[in-house]
Order: structure tokens, then sequence, then C-alpha cells
């Protein structure tokens, strides 16, 4: 009795033992790849599936992305600097299948694939240009692998550079060429700056001197019409008065000679008169004068005047002509107006 006990629980344990091997569960982010007796039969999608225990095995692939480490090496330059560069690569599986069958060892493989044209990428490149292009390295290499890849069943999604790493003495170098380079920037930036102040100084005194002229020119402008306008009014003014002045005046020596017909006035009084304008004609600024035609007959008169109003002069001295001895009194004679003597 306990040996048919002992066998019923052997057969369960068996039976349950193969049922665990035939029943398998792929997550979301698997693939299930199935071997029949060593040859590749079907990839199994995420789910609960059965197998053939000891006949058919099932290997999961994951089809997450991944990431693998490049390890720091040492690469020279086109101007034969040694730089130490190391990077790391982001990939997803997109067949199992050649996964698994293509490449024995995907993690070595990539990695020296990966070194390698590393080394060609910046093997051909300056050391400036190579610490100043890292995106475009990286996008370089991401193509490189990816074709290289395809075969594989793996796509590379992106490769990121993560150190290029100079020897001491570069770095020292080109910190040195960085400070200077910093120093030019700020001689320069300086310079740059005191010669737009100083066109901005010169400019303003420009502005300002041209103002300045302007504002001579307009106020020269308004004083000299200024005069102008003063000196015509005074113009004006002098003529209107030398016009008043004149009617009065002609007025006056109107009124006066009517007066002086009126009262009948003798030959005397009108040379008198006559004299007086004569007077005030010479007084007067023109610098010409216009001598009327009667003017001999009335010096005649003046002359006659001045004989009749002289008085006799006892000083007056006889003197002899051309030489003559002067006479005795008894024999003088008077010269009388007409002319005759006696």
């Amino acid at each position: 009795m306990s040996v048919i006990v002992i066998l019923i629980v052997a057969v369960a344990i068996v039976g349950l033992a193969v049922l665990a091997a035939a029943v398998k569960i792929v997550r979301p982010y698997q693939r299930g790849l199935v071997e029949r007796l060593g040859k590749y039969k079907t990839t199994r999608q995420p789910g609960l599936t059965l197998i053939v225990p000891f006949i058919e095995t099932m290997q999961l692939i994951d089809m997450r992305e991944q990431v693998v480490d490049v390890p720091p090496q040492e690469v020279i330059t086109s101007d034969n600097v040694v730089v130490s560069v190391d990077a790391v690569v982001y990939y997803e599986a997109t067949d199992p299948q050649r996964l698994v069958y293509n490449v024995a060892d995907f993690f070595t493989a990539i990695t020296k694939l990966a070194q390698t044209n590393l080394r060609n990428l910046i093997g051909d490149l300056e050391l400036d240009k190579a610490l100043t292009s890292r995106d475009t390295i990286n996008t370089q290499l991401r193509e490189v692998l990816d074709d290289a890849t395809d075969k594989w069943g793996v796509r590379v999604v992106r490769v990121e550079i993560q150190r290029i790493d100079p020897p001491p003495e570069v770095v020292s170098a080109m910190h040195a060429q960085m400070k200077a380079e910093r120093d030019r920037r700020a001689t320069v930036t300086e310079a740059q700056g005191y010669q737009e102040a100083a066109i901005a100084r010169a400019d303003g005194e420009k502005q300002s001197a041209v103002l300045a002229a302007e504002g001579r020119k307009q106020a020269a402008i308004l004083d000299a019409e200024g005069d102008a306008q003063a000196i015509e009014l005074r113009a004006k003014a002098d003529k209107l008065r030398l016009q008043l002045l004149g009617e009065g005046e002609g007025a006056a020596a109107n009124a006066r000679l009517t007066g002086i017909k009126t009262a009948d006035a003798d030959k005397n009084v009108l040379t008198v008169e006559y004299l007086q304008a004569l007077e005030k004609i010479g007084d007067g600024r023109a610098t010409k004068l216009v001598i009327p035609a009667e003017f001999s007959g009335l010096l005649g008169s003046v002359a006659a005047l001045s004989e009749a109003i002289k008085p006799d002069d006892a000083s007056d001295e006889i003197r002899p002509k051309d030489g003559l001895p002067i006479p005795d009194p008894d024999e003088r004679v008077e010269v009388m107006g007409g002319g005759g003597s006696s």
C-alpha cells in the first residue's frame, strides 16, 4: 500500500514539473523565442503560452532600450594630440531571432565596434574641432553603428560622447590660450566702448555746435530784420517830419510874404527879407544853391542900401593910386554916385 502511495506522489510531482515546464509567461517588454529540438520554431508574443516540455525550449528576449558603456580609450587626433575618449550607446532590439542567432556576444561586439569607429572619427579631426563638434561626432557614430548592427536585429537609438580629455600639458596650454583670448576680447570690448563713447561725445558736440550756429544765425537774422524795420520806420518818421516841417515853413513864408505884400513894403524891406531867406538857405544841408536871375540887381540894391546906411568914418585913410602923390585937401574932388566929377 505504501508503495502505491509513493508511486502516486512521484507521478504527481512529475506531472507538476511537466506542467510547470510547459507553461510560460511572456511579459509585455519581452518576446519568447521558441526552439524545438534545437531548431527555431516561432516567436511568442507577451502573455501566457504553452510549450512541449523537454522537446521545446523558450528564451525570453528583452525588447527595451539598453545602454552599453564604451570604456575610455586613447585616440590620436589629426594634429597629433592624444586624448582619452569614452561614450555610451543606446540601442533597442527589433528582431529577437537575429539578435540571438546572428551575433554571439552582442555587448562585446557593439563595444568594440563603437571604439573602432570612434577612433576613426576623432582621428580625422583636430583637437579644437573635436572638442567643439560633439553633436556631429555623435550623429556620425550613431549612423555607422546603426548600419553595422542592422543585421543583428538591433537599432542604435543614439550615441553620446561623455568625455574628451586632452593631456594635462595641453589642458594648461588651452587654459592659457583661453585666458589670452578673454583678455583680448576684454581689451577689444573696452576699446570699442571708448570709441563709441568718443563718437557719441563728438556727435553731441557737433549737434550742439550746429544748434548754437543755427541759433546765432536766427538771432542775427532777427536783429537785422529788426534794424531794417527800425531804419525804415525812422526814415518814414524823418520823411514825415521834414514834409510837415516843409509844409509848415512854406505856409509861414507864404503868410509872411502875404503880410508884407498887404503892408505895401518898399524895396529895402523886401531886400532884407530876401537876405534872411538866403541866410537860411546857406545854413541848410543842401550842397547845391540855386541863384535866381535877378540876383545881380539884388546885389546892386544891397550895395546901395549898405552905402546909404554906412556911417562916415573919419579914420579912413586916403590912399594914392599907382604911386602918385597925395593931393592937398583943396585939390581933392568928390566923386558922385552918378560917375560925374566937379
